[in-house]
């Protein structure tokens, strides 16, 4: 149920257009809508969504490729996205308070890596193998660093250390970040089109099509600027985790492409650098997104990376510390 300054996405009783096989669960001090695909006796794969991105910003399709290889999959709203509780309350938009730290913030990366633990504590999950793509992917660092017994492999995709001076966006990526959404439907999709023209793949990798039904899926689940906007303090009020990133002994993958110019490739380049073991992986020709024409790449190289930590049995920190992630 909803709670004081809280506030579900939806209806909590009726939901249209809800699909059948997803559910509520609460944690903490928010409900996360969740789906968990595949065969209960199979490992799981957790896929965190980024800004403002709800549980369909990992593609029907690309979730499929993973259950095929014997996995069961677990993607979530995060809170303030989707269907999840949407906080209300919190301090208004400001990225220069943000930077003094968590008391200025509804909330930072660190809390919604406990949303992220509190999850698979509720769904009786042990440990599992953690993908993030953008804030998603800090999510998960944050998540190994703070709960390293949640953690048995880590992905990082098209992401970033929190470090000021590597992953920065070029100055028109950051102009679309900062740019409020339209409020309509086909605008909305016109002008996401448009900017992924800026921020997104390129050449062989570049789909159209794809990305007008998924811009519109997105608008169809639930767009909320303010939501987004505290998403974007939490990012900031976080902090740089390179430090506490070297004590992260659980099997890393961190993906890249290229051409991203919203978290440029340095980021990347910056997060393997400071996870001990981390392999790299940069794509040609992708940007900030993860089209068909990468979707077997993608899959391949997260599935190798679990097979690599189960045979090692690997997967634990040498720190369970919390300090160093807000």
């Amino acid at each position: 149920m909803a709670r004081p300054g809280l506030t579900l996405g939806v209806g909590e009783d009726s939901i249209p257009g809800m699909e059948p096989a997803q559910s509520f669960v609460d944690v903490g001090e928010v409900s996360l809508c969740y789906e968990l695909m595949g065969s209960a006796p199979d490992p799981v794969i957790v896929l965190v969504s980024g800004l403002g991105r709800s549980l369909i910003g990992w593609d029907d399709r690309f979730c499929a490729l993973l259950v095929d290889e014997g996995f069961r999959v677990l993607r979530f709203d995060n809170r303030d996205a989707g269907l999840s509780t949407r906080i209300t309350g919190g301090p208004a938009f400001d990225i220069r308070a943000a930077r003094a730290g968590e008391g200025s913030v509804a909330y930072t990366l660190h809390d919604m890596a406990a949303d992220v633990a509190g999850l698979l504590g509720a769904l009786d999950i042990d440990g599992a193998h953690v993908v993030g793509t953008s804030m998603g992917g800090m999510i998960v660092q944050a998540l190994a660093i703070a709960h390293p017994d949640r953690v048995r492999t880590m992905c990082s995709i098209m992401s970033t250390t929190g470090a000021r001076d590597v992953g920065a966006p070029t100055p028109e990526a950051l102009q679309i970040l900062m740019t409020r959404p339209a409020t309509d439907r086909d605008t909305f999709v016109r002008t996401e089109l448009a900017n992924s023209r800026v921020i997104a793949s390129q050449g062989a990798l570049v789909d159209e099509e794809w990305r007008a039904e998924r811009f519109g899926r997105f608008f169809d689940r639930g767009i909320d600027p303010e939501a987004t906007g505290r998403q974007i303090m939490a990012i900031v009020a976080s902090g740089d985790r390179t430090a506490a990133l070297g004590q992260v002994c659980a099997p890393t993958l961190v993906i890249h492409g290229d051409v991203d110019t919203l978290v440029t490739p340095s980021g990347g380049e910056a997060t393997a650098r400071a996870i001990p073991g981390a392999e790299l992986l940069v794509i040609p020709d992708m940007g900030h997104e993860i089209p068909p024409g990468s979707f077997t790449q993608v899959a391949a190289a997260i599935v190798a990376n679990v097979r690599k930590g189960e045979q090692s049995g690997a997967g634990v920190s040498k720190t369970g510390a919390t300090g160093s992630t807000s």
